[in-house]
């Protein structure tokens, strides 16, 4: 019964991914020839927007395992999919690591360090040896918490066996608040050290919902996909993208309330030290930027899901999760590129960056697809579901 539900084939679009993932490569590796600080810049742009998918589709797996409903059953085996892309980015990591000087110089660089107060005081903590033991700290609990939900759901698949079903279930409640720590100490290791002098007490929820906005944006758009052809034709329902485009609009709002939040106390406080993050973001085409973001990626997203017409069909609710994903891209730019200071004028080599990783991804991902079934129909709610479905879904 498993070979039912197959994936269809994806080799084309396997072999189209790789290609333009090469293509790009190429590209960006002319940047570090031409100039290396914004070569390595640049690749952590493009690394953090997918591996950000990757660790979205984390949070979103135990989510589901806590939850259950036909939701997540039809999502499970994608978001498994895109967790299992971690152990090749937890290793893409490295060339950052080799870069550092050149992507964290506001604390690696002596003459910089000695200028600032604050960034001295910060040394003990801001150090490369330190860095690096905490950023595999990170990825040790992330990949633990990978291996174990993929490795009990395969088992569950063959075995049928209900343990691990309620292993995966129990897992999950201290693995959510695991990663939701690990991702906020990661976020200020990663990004907010890029501002050394800077700091935001919200930062790393900020990170934890965009990285999952992220990833259901991308699981909506994969399962419009799959559902158009056999056996997700015959398994995915109206009520289960109706479901998704809640969860899709409970997302949108709560990363644009922990945005917002920052935004406030922040402009409101009016410090020194802290302002500075808001007036690099809002002066020049980076006020534009803000603007656009808060229409693409709130207010229309916001308006449309708040239709049930709209969330039950996936042909119009595929175009929002879309949208989101841009302006993810975009978001991340705005919050990444001012950090790296002035010089950083290449925007068209941060655009590089996405589109390679994107390719390499893309192609890591569907292979993993690829291997597994994309129903998990040993998993206890599979029958219920489907009468569910069945029953009032259409």
């Amino acid at each position: 019964m498993i070979q039912t539900f197959n994936p269809p084939s994806m080799s084309d679009f396997q072999k189209r991914a790789l290609i333009v993932g090469g293509l790009f490569l190429l590209a960006l590796l002319v940047g570090l020839f031409l100039d290396r600080k914004q070569f390595f810049q640049a690749y952590l742009v493009g690394w953090t927007f997918w591996t950000g998918l990757s660790i979205g589709s984390l949070a979103l797996l135990m989510l589901q395992h806590l939850t259950g409903g036909g939701w997540g059953l039809v999502i499970r085996r994608s978001l498994e999919a895109a967790t299992r892309t971690l152990p090749v980015m937890a290793l893409l990591f490295v060339p950052v690591i080799i870069g550092a000087h050149d992507v964290y110089h506001h604390w690696l660089d002596r003459e910089e360090v000695a200028k600032h107060a604050v960034v001295q005081f910060k040394t003990p903590y801001l150090n490369l040896p330190f860095f690096i033991v905490r950023t595999v700290i990170y990825f040790g609990v992330i990949l633990a918490l990978m291996f174990f939900l993929n490795r009990w759901s395969l088992a569950q698949d063959r075995t049928a066996d209900n343990r691990y079903t309620k292993n995966m279930r129990v897992l999950s409640g201290p693995g959510m608040l695991l990663l939701i720590f690990t991702v906020t100490f990661a976020s200020v290791d990663w990004y907010m050290s890029l501002e050394p002098e800077w700091f935001s007490t919200i930062y790393g929820l900020i990170w934890v919902a965009a990285w999952s906005l992220s990833a259901l944006a991308f699981v909506i758009a994969v399962m419009a996909r799959l559902s158009k052809e056999e056996p997700m034709r015959r398994i995915v329902a109206p009520l289960h993208f109706h479901d998704l485009g809640k969860l899709l609009l409970a997302l949108v709002m709560l990363w644009s309330y922990f945005a917002f939040s920052q935004y406030l106390i922040i402009w409101s406080g009016n410090l020194p030290e802290e302002i500075g993050y808001y007036l690099d973001r809002t002066h020049s085409a980076w006020g534009a930027v803000i603007i656009t973001i808060g229409i693409l990626h709130f207010a229309a997203p916001f308006l449309f899901l708040l239709s049930r017409n709209f969330k039950r069909d996936p042909g119009k609710l595929v175009l929002i999760a879309l949208l989101i994903l841009v302006m993810r891209a975009v978001d991340l730019l705005w919050v990444l590129v001012p950090a790296f200071g002035p010089e950083h004028r290449w925007i068209w080599l941060d655009v590089i960056a996405l589109i390679a990783f994107g390719g390499f991804w893309l192609w890591l991902f569907t292979w993993q697809l690829s291997k597994r079934s994309l129903i998990p129909i040993n998993d206890p709610q599979f029958e219920s579901t489907m009468e569910q479905m069945h029953a009032g879904g259409h």
